[in-house]
């Protein structure tokens, strides 16, 4: 497929456009209409909110509040009513506005705070505050705030008005990709080459959330779901062209041509694009075990997203390539390769000295990733989930000075009521007033209740309002509502529930605290059977899972110090502390899971194969993390800017989700995958491939990495045709040797070294042992460039890269002490 879309790139190219643009077309004819479902099936907030929806259908627009405060004097003066009336006379006319209550109508009183000096109105729209147009709720704040005066403070609070403080739609995205093209700029030294990734990104984000705009009209999507897709989407999106894109580059470096450069790169990188894309997609549908509606279609979003973004990466990617040709390379590169040929294929530079400064110190390296990363999860012990609210925007913003004034005015529990919604039953006027006055007498016996009031009742159906003494997100108000559901409501003996959108969070930390262990140990269980058929091993997928676990618990740590303490709010511009969202552990430990995977199939596949081919764990763990840690660190700094840059989405959950994840990679790839996972490996020597021999049978073979050519197919090079030399070469141009003497650097024979010979693609071709004396021979099929990897007891690995003609090769290998590999 790879080179059909490279020589068909035209029609590839053709058709992702005519994609991009018909679901555009579509998505802006439809419009959207997400929907935040919080309610959770057989919970008591849920039942609460079944019968106030039955009650009082015609409820169904989103209301918001007018808040005006006088620095002298009372909100019912003369001077002050002269301003405020005709601007609430002014917004009740407004299109889309259905109804105004004002605090001087005849049953407004209680509309004005015990001192005269805050008043409220309550503007209801005919429409949910995702439908109010944006146009519509900007004039009812500016008319509102027209009639500010010197010393009369204006304010406005609601989720429509909250609209009007969100920057402009795209920009978290639009800073991510700037700050991601200069990762890539620096990391290619191509401006075509840094292209390529965002293009292919862009390309699949569009494509998701035009297509999610879409299913909002047939399922549940709630409102934070693209900007998860777009978050997850952006870092996956780039991080899997940049896989690619770099296995390419290397190929052509190295000689290949375009073309066989591009299909190796996704036969390659490619297939483990597709396993990573899919380990990601089955970490984001654990939250189905979740069983929760607002959850689904998050799933439906980020999944699709995921989908698109390795779709473009195997099919737009390769057409891009076809379009750059050799310019993928940066003129510097393409003069110099023009100039001195080919480069070598042996790695170098500081992630080769990285690499086996972690070989020779794996316990002080372990031990030091391991105590930064408990330290950073300590405050996780005191993690609190429940709900942000507008108490939590900056203090800047209009909806927090009102959130703040109506707190000063009416106490902290005005912003959070809870509703008693007490069932009649076929009663025609509900429960009699005699029951409904007793419960209300309880209610308002019982501490921590401000508050209390009865509405009349409707279809058998009484709503009683509870004024909580303290804030919604108070541990306080979470106890009041289990004195009234655990003891008011029982002894009263009337059949009521309490709902509100305090208690449906409440019910929705409490669910969730329920249903993590079962979520976790789904996608661990998962995770860790998928790493075991593609690496055949236990002790991989086991390191991996509590890497995982490890990497979770530090972020987490990091969120809650940041979010939950304070530290740094303010200096982040992200708002006032508060408890951690309620849904954001499950969506952020399926993100989490699923891009920790990737860069453990990316660096273990690479320790993998050489494995493979040399049974050497140290070689293999020392190779893998030479050649793999600089682009997996690369990747983790693009996603790293990425998720960053949602704190700029004007959001609380994308600001919450941005930092966690930008943490959580962070410590993934620069300290767990980069330091403890390679330590850990080479303590745990070769029992990291263990497998049963049992489990080896039945076990199916899921190659993450492609089958090997044939030693007589284009591996070797094409020849010279002035020197005769190079495959096919000689007299027949068939197989020949490499023979000679392993030895000391005093000259003492090696008796017992392994010697392996590699294919370019990492294929073992023979194996040999040395005799006493130090001699050798190994078999080589044909003419040609090949790797020949030396282990010897007590002396360290060597492998070196080596070019065999018709002739026999001598070859003789010295073993240091202390040498270090030149291939890495």
């Amino acid at each position: 497929m790879a080179r059909w879309c490279y020589r068909h790139r035209l029609v590839v190219l053709i058709l992702w456009v005519g994609a991009l643009l018909g679901l555009g077309f579509a998505g802006s004819a439809a419009g959207t209409n997400y929907a935040d479902t919080f309610t959770l099936p057989n919970t008591d907030s849920t039942r609460a909110y079944d019968l106030m929806e039955k009650a009082f259908p015609e409820r169904s627009g989103d209301t918001d509040t007018v808040v005006w405060k006088v620095d002298g004097g009372t909100a019912r003066d003369a001077s002050v009513r002269s301003r405020i009336e005709p601007a609430l006379e002014e917004i009740g006319r407004m299109k889309g506005v259905g109804e105004v209550s004002s605090p001087y109508a005849a049953q407004g009183a209680s509309q004005i705070s015990g001192n005269g000096r805050i008043a409220y109105a309550q503007i209801t729209f005919t429409e949910q505050a995702n439908g109010v147009p944006k146009a519509l709720v900007e004039d009812v704040v500016d008319t509102a705030q027209g009639a500010e005066r010197a010393g009369l403070q204006v304010e406005l609070g609601g989720q429509a008005i909250t609209r009007t403080q969100e920057p402009p739609t795209g920009i978290a995205e639009m800073v991510g990709i700037l700050a991601a093209a200069v990762v890539l700029f620096l990391a290619f030294g191509s401006l075509f080459a840094m292209l390529l990734p965002l293009v292919v990104a862009i390309a699949a984000l569009g494509t998701g959330l035009m297509a999610t705009s879409l299913l909002s009209h047939v399922t549940d999507v709630p409102e934070v779901a693209p900007l998860l897709g777009s978050l997850i989407g952006l870092g996956v999106g780039i991080d899997y062209a940049l896989f690619i894109v770099t296995r390419h580059r290397r190929g052509i470096l190295r000689g290949m041509e375009p073309e066989e450069s591009a299909v190796t790169a996704l036969n390659t990188s490619g297939r483990a694009v597709l396993f990573a894309g899919g380990t990601v997609c089955i970490a984001l549908a654990g939250m189905l075990v979740m069983n929760m509606r607002f959850l689904d279609g998050v799933v439906v979003a980020t999944s699709l997203t995921v989908v698109l973004s390795v779709l473009a990466a195997i099919t737009l990617l390769p057409a891009l390539l076809g379009l750059l040709g050799m310019r993928v390379l940066s003129r510097k590169q393409r003069r110099r390769l023009a100039a001195e040929g080919p480069e070598s294929e042996e790695a170098s530079g500081l992630a080769a000295r990285w690499s086996a400064y972690v070989q020779k110190r794996p316990r002080t390296i372990a031990a030091g990733a391991l105590v930064v990363m408990m330290v950073l999860a300590l405050p996780v012990l005191s993690i609190r989930l429940g709900a942000t609210d507008q108490g939590n925007h900056q203090d800047s913003t209009t909806t927090r000075q009102a959130y703040d004034l109506l707190a000063e005015g009416f106490g902290p529990g005005f912003n959070g009521p809870l509703q008693v919604v007490v069932d009649g039953g076929d009663a025609t006027g509900g429960a009699s007033a005699g029951d409904v006055d007793a419960l209300v007498s309880a209610i308002r016996s019982t501490d921590g209740v401000a508050q209390v009031a009865a509405a009349p009742p409707a279809k058998g159906i009484t709503v009683i309002q509870v004024v909580p003494t303290t804030s919604p997100q108070s541990e306080k108000t979470d106890q009041l509502i289990d004195r009234l559901r655990d003891d008011v409501i029982p002894e009263s003996g009337a059949k009521a529930h309490v709902g509100g959108v305090t208690a449906v969070f409440k019910d929705f930390a409490a669910v969730t605290g329920e249903r993590l262990p079962y979520f976790v140990a789904a996608i661990i269980s998962l995770g860790f059977l998928l790493l075991m058929v593609a690496f055949r091993s236990l002790v991989v997928p086991l390191t991996a899972a509590l890497m995982n676990l490890i990497a979770a618990a530090a972020s987490f740590g990091v969120l809650v110090a940041i979010f939950q303490w304070g530290w740094g709010t303010e200096l982040l511009g992200i708002g006032k502390e508060g408890p951690i969202t309620a849904f954001l552990p499950v969506i952020m430990l399926s993100l989490l899971f699923g891009l920790s995977m990737d860069y453990q199939v990316f660096l273990v596949s690479r320790m993998h194969e050489e494995w493979v081919h040399t049974k050497d764990n140290a070689r293999a763990v020392r190779v893998g993390l030479a050649e793999t840690s600089r682009v997996i660190n690369c990747a983790a700094l693009i996603m790293i800017c990425v998720f960053s840059a949602f704190v700029l989405s004007g959001d609380m959950e994308g600001a919450m989700a941005g930092i966690g994840l930008a943490a959580a990679v962070a410590l993934d790839a620069f300290i767990l995958r980069t330091a403890l996972v390679p330590a850990a490996m080479h303590l745990l020597g070769n029992s990291n491939w263990w497998l049963p021999a049992g489990l080896e049978k039945r076990l199916p073979h899921l190659a993450v990495e492609p089958r090997e050519e044939p030693a007589d197919e284009p591996h070797a090079r094409v020849p010279d045709a002035e020197s005769g030399t190079g495959a096919g070469s000689g007299a027949d141009g068939g197989s020949t040797v490499i023979h000679g003497f392993v030895r000391t650097p005093d000259g003492a024979p090696v008796e017992g070294a392994a010697l392996t010979l590699l294919s370019k693609g990492g294929r073992q071709l023979d194996r040999v042992t040395s005799l006493a004396d130090g001699s050798y021979i190994v078999s080589v099929p044909s003419a040609g460039s090949y790797l020949l990897a030396v282990t010897a007891q007590e002396h360290p690995s060597r492998a070196r890269h080596v070019m065999v003609g018709a002739e026999p090769l001598v070859y003789d290998v010295e073993l240091a002490e202390d040498e270090v590999d030149a291939v890495n």
